[in-house]
């Protein structure tokens, strides 16, 4: 069960109206209440539990849950007597059972005395300014925003709908969406890495784009993102940024794809739809990586990648090639010791 100092749970449920939500098939009593949501392992009879990771199937044969989420190929394992709900998706359908159970807090219109807002600031009337953020001049805010304290809006940022923007975030030269989240510490709109370099030094180029940030963008706590140095950096719907990721300027990233964390993009690459790139891999510059591309974790990727490739290393081949290399390298150091 969740902390209740930091969570609140809408429960119960009715099993029919899980299904429901869940899109799943439900084998057991429609009528019976199921209060919360837990793992499989520590899950009692009035929770709902699932099973994703058949690492977990030993826990799942002798979990006290009360309804699991259950793949049909795993349904028959489940204890004698537990309500399931069948589907092909478990994970997807848990994910919609916990937001249900686990909302996304409500946002009442208020401004804190203690936020600035200058006067041609455009704050809708739903939204919500917490003590010590600061709006700056010509800012648009949207309706149900939520701007967490000590929160910096710069000159003309445009915050959309629903977004939440938290705590010590500073947002410069950006257009943001709808429904973005934006975790704490990120900041987006600085300075592109740019400069001219002579025997006299390093000349910085002034960096005359924008950020665009489309809708249903998440951006983890500590991440950055640089403004294009022209051309805009952009980063596209549905896209999941994790905690501390460097985009460069001029990067253009596609529909939904997925940045683990301290992973990184130079300046002016373009990755196309549903991109992976794992934790700690760096993209060189100026770069065109495909649509659907994966690109494992602490790989180098030094030039273009075709789309449907999944590639790793350093300098990142595709992933078959390079673990038939390791294979090799590890036999060698074996024969040695």
């Amino acid at each position: 069960m969740a902390d209740t100092r930091f969570f609140t749970c809408k429960g119960p449920f009715t099993a029919e109206k899980l299904a429901e939500v869940a899109q799943a098939d439900l084998h057991g009593s429609p009528e019976s209440l199921y209060s919360d949501v837990a793992s499989v392992d520590k899950a009692r009879q009035s929770d709902v539990t699932f099973l994703d990771n058949r690492k977990y199937l030993e826990s799942f044969k002798v979990t006290e849950a009360g309804l699991c989420v259950v793949h049909p190929d795993l349904a028959g394992l489940a204890p004698e007597g537990m309500a399931l709900l069948v589907t092909p998706q478990p994970y997807m359908a848990y994910a919609r059972i916990a937001n249900l159970f686990y909302p996304n807090e409500k946002v009442e219109g208020y401004i804190s005395k203690n936020a600035y807002v200058d006067d041609t600031a455009e704050v809708d009337e739903t939204a919500r300014v917490e003590p010590g953020a600061y709006i700056g001049a010509n800012v648009k805010i949207g309706a149900r925003s939520w701007i967490k304290p000590n929160a910096v809006l710069h000159d003309g940022v445009v915050i959309g709908n629903d977004c939440v923007i938290a705590a010590n975030v500073t947002i410069s030269h950006s257009l943001i969406g709808n429904a973005v989240t934006i975790h704490a510490g990120v900041q987006i709109g600085q300075d592109g890495f740019g400069f001219a370099s002579s025997m006299e030094g390093h000349l910085r180029i002034p960096q005359l784009g924008r950020v665009i940030i489309h809708d249903h963008v998440n951006i983890g706590a500590n991440s950055t993102i640089d403004r294009g140095a022209g051309p805009d950096t952009i980063i596209g719907a549905g896209t999941q940024i994790d905690n501390l990721v460097q985009i460069g300027h001029n990067v253009e990233l596609g529909f939904g794809c997925v940045l683990v964390s301290q992973s990184g993009i130079s300046g002016s690459t373009k990755l196309g739809n549903f991109c992976v790139c794992g934790g700690q891999a760096g993209l060189a510059g100026h770069l065109k990586i495909g649509d659907g591309v994966t690109i494992a974790a602490k790989s180098g990727v030094m030039k273009n990648v075709p789309a449907g490739q999944t590639i790793g290393g350093f300098p990142a081949i595709p992933q078959k090639d390079w673990l038939k290399k390791q294979a090799v390298i590890n036999k060698i150091i074996k024969e040695r010791k």
